[in-house]
């Protein structure tokens, strides 16, 4: 083990949310990297400050009120490195994710190739697409210029011919790019990334360089036909994320200039640090983190050699709150209420929301609408997520979500829940899980820091991860079965360490729990029924060593896809049953 670790160096590490600003600090504890303590304020990304500087400091000077130790001197900077006196930090790290949603343009050749990578990539960040340029375009140049013109984007991604391959068509379809940005005001044109035909980088500097606010290259997405690899790309996006925000946003400038050029957005932070984290497990099974917050939800999954983050602005909680109407209705988010409200309340609830998103539930039909809103918006996004999820990968079904070992979760909606056991219904009701997985709550958001600390210092997140921040709820049994409601689909007996027993029998549209404190282990005994599925084959049973958490092992008996009642009364007498079993209100 490294000597650095016997001294240990502090590091300070903030998220910039459209919410809110965190600040969190870690240090060396009994000879470990431990998470010490964190302070919060609303952020300043928007009017009256219009200078996230300002939430930071907030941020910062609570963590301190905390801490006990000063982080700023007399002038509201930071201290760094560490004083003698024990004020500062070693290093700071930033994760970012306030800010406008980025306009965003794709160019590609072939709708089903580049095309489509160009959009999984823009998806690694917080872009909307306004505007996609292919070879099957029918358009004629002017159309698209002024196409171009109209989506005023901040940033334009291309992609297209493999390797030494394509040039003459990518040429062509860059012609309408170059002039619309040329005829853009100065300030107003975009950033550009080229991620194609590697063998093309002069011939785009030539066409692009002197009109665009600035020319980025990655190696190609698309080496060859049957090839996709975008971290590369990713990674450079990531930068070119930063510098568009410090056009945009005010105090990012300086932010970057603190942590010595240390800031990710955060949805790719913590994209990293699942791709690290699937290595280390190394299941057959896939990993899966979410994060529901203001400025988007971020699905983000790695399996054996492949990870997807997916970034969709259009599902945050925040200020894009009204337009998840154009992805569903308000009847469709009513359906998770366990209250009775009408759909005129919820349209002036999203509205205020999106108004004033780090406002806090105050009453609980405004709780209720929150986490119907929530799930509504992880569900939609966990649809969209999972067509670029592999197709070789272990599933029960492969209609229904992968199997996932362990699922983790973060973000506002989630650590704003007053009990595990809400946080966990509304996962159960989004995400669908099936068969037997681990669910992790990470209350305090630090998966996104730990991914940002990882370039300053690669030991303190897997020693944070190890030392129990994150909150294990349990493990959740999830058979895949299709019966009549009421019908007994699983038996189950779980064996505890001290050899005492308990059991359950699971039926149909229910769900149950078995205790099983933090830190214990035992051995569950699954007896399938009615062909249900729990991984092991239709109708198999099992045994398999399950781990404790805040709720045991929860079994949840509603089937795949689970089909709500459409009598509105049932189904909310339903949902306060589930709840109630799980420890809720």
């Amino acid at each position: 083990m490294p000597s650095s670790l016997v001294d240990g160096n502090s590091l300070l590490a903030v998220d910039v949310g459209a919410a809110n600003t965190r600040a969190v600090f870690f240090d060396v504890v009994e000879g470990e990297y431990r998470f010490v303590a964190s302070g919060s304020a609303p952020s300043t990304a928007e009017a009256p400050f219009k200078d996230v500087i300002e939430g930071v400091r907030a941020a910062i000077s609570n963590l301190q009120a905390v801490l006990g130790r000063s982080l700023l001197d007399g002038s509201r900077d930071l201290i760094t490195p560490s004083q003698p006196n024990g004020s500062g930090a070693d290093a700071l790290v930033v994760t970012l994710s306030a800010g406008p949603t980025i306009r965003t343009v794709i160019v590609g050749l072939l709708k089903d190739v580049s095309l489509e990578s160009a959009r999984r990539l823009s998806e690694s960040t917080y872009s909307r697409v306004v505007e996609t340029i292919g070879l099957n375009d029918r358009r004629k140049p002017d159309q698209q210029i002024d196409s171009i013109l109209r989506a005023r984007p901040d940033l334009v991604v291309i992609t297209g011919g493999t390797d030494g391959g394509a040039s003459r068509s990518i040429k062509k379809l860059l012609e309408p790019v170059g002039l619309a940005s040329f005829l853009l005001p100065e300030e107003k044109r975009p950033a550009v990334l080229f991620a194609g035909n590697q063998k093309m980088e002069e011939a785009i500097k030539e066409l692009l360089k002197s009109q665009t606010a600035s020319l980025h290259f990655s190696p190609n997405v698309r080496p060859s036909l049957e090839t996709e690899d975008l971290e590369p790309a990713q990674r450079e996006l990531a930068r070119m994320f930063v510098n568009i925000r410090k056009r945009q946003v005010k105090g990012v400038e300086l932010l970057d200039l603190w942590s010595g050029g240390h800031i990710l957005p955060t949805g790719y932070a913590t994209g990293r640090m699942v791709r690290f984290l699937a290595k280390v497990y190394g299941t057959n099974k896939g990993i899966l983190s979410v994060d529901v917050g203001a400025s988007a939800t971020v699905i983000s999954a790695g399996f054996k050699g492949k990870s997807t983050l997916n970034i969709y602005p259009q599902f945050g909680l925040g200020e894009n709150l009204t337009g998840l109407l154009n992805y569903t209705t308000l009847e469709d988010i009513l359906r998770w209420s366990v209250l009775d409200i009408s759909a005129g309340v919820l349209r002036d609830y999203l509205y205020q929301k999106s108004l004033y998103p780090s406002a806090i539930s105050a009453t609980k039909e405004d709780l209720a609408m929150s986490q119907a809103v929530a799930r509504q918006a992880l569900y939609l996004a966990m649809q969209s997520a999972r067509r670029d999820f592999p197709r070789n990968i272990a599933s029960i079904k492969p209609t229904l979500a992968p199997l996932f070992e362990p699922i983790l979760a973060g973000g506002g909606a989630l650590s704003d829940a007053s009990r595990p056991g809400q946080s966990l219904l509304l996962l159960l009701d989004s995400l669908q899980p099936v068969g037997v997985t681990t669910v992790i709550l990470d209350q305090n958001n630090l998966l996104p820091l730990l991914g940002a600390a990882a370039s300053q210092n690669n030991i303190l997140p897997v020693q944070v991860l190890e030392s129990g921040a994150f909150l294990s709820v349990g493990t959740v049994v999830s058979p895949v079965v299709s019966a009549s409601y009421g019908t007994p689909v699983l038996r189950a007996k779980l064996t505890y360490s001290n050899g005492a027993e308990a059991r359950v029998d699971l039926k149909y549209g229910s769900i149950e729990a078995l205790p099983l404190a933090s830190g214990e282990t035992g051995s569950l005994s699954l007896q399938c029924l009615h062909g249900a599925d729990v991984g092991f084959g239709p109708g198999r049973g099992g045994s398999i060593p399950v781990s404790g958490g805040a709720l045991g092992v929860v079994f949840d008996g509603r089937g795949r896809p689970l089909d709500l009642p459409a009598d509105g009364v049932r189904r909310r007498e339903l949902i306060k049953k589930w709840i109630w079993t799980l420890g809720g209100e």
